[in-house]
């Protein structure tokens, strides 16, 4: 693997984060949104990643694997956002008669976003976001290094 090829996948990895952290963000912005353009209270959203795979064709990994005396393994470039799937669990019912959008019982259909849950995934896709910078800028630290024994 090159050091432009660790590059790209922790970018691929950047890009899917930001966008993990959007959602969460959008998630967390409606709490408390009751009523939708698609009728009921709002659905939170979830983030499905998948791996990029390597195009490299499978015979050049294997006639490489072959000469060097090793099993072929497969290797991913990456991640990218596969969907972004609504959660389909019910929200909680809040006893509320006076809100516009209580059922004849008094009762409102809440979304299903719980604020803790929401925080622990903005933390762990901060987290990650951290983690792939910090890959990102010790490679280019490896970069400028061996560019400069070349001198």
């Amino acid at each position: 693997m090159s050091m432009f090829n660790a590059m790209n996948i922790s970018a691929s990895a950047l890009t899917a984060q930001r966008l993990r952290m959007d959602v969460i963000s959008q998630n967390i912005a409606n709490i408390q949104t009751t009523r939708t353009a698609e009728g009921g209270p709002y659905k939170r959203k979830t983030v499905i990643f998948e791996e990029v795979p390597d195009l490299d064709p499978f015979s050049a990994r294997l006639t490489d694997a072959i000469r060097r005396g090793q099993k072929p393994t497969p290797q991913g470039m990456g991640v990218r956002v596969a969907r972004v799937a609504e959660d389909d669990t019910p929200g909680i019912l809040n006893y509320d008669p006076a809100h516009p959008d209580a059922d004849e019982e008094g009762y409102v259909r809440m979304p299903n976003v719980n604020i803790i849950e929401e925080m622990v995934n903005m933390i762990s896709a901060s987290r990650s976001y951290e983690a792939n910078v910090t890959a990102i800028n010790s490679t280019k630290a490896m970069i400028a290094k061996t560019l400069e024994l070349g001198r």
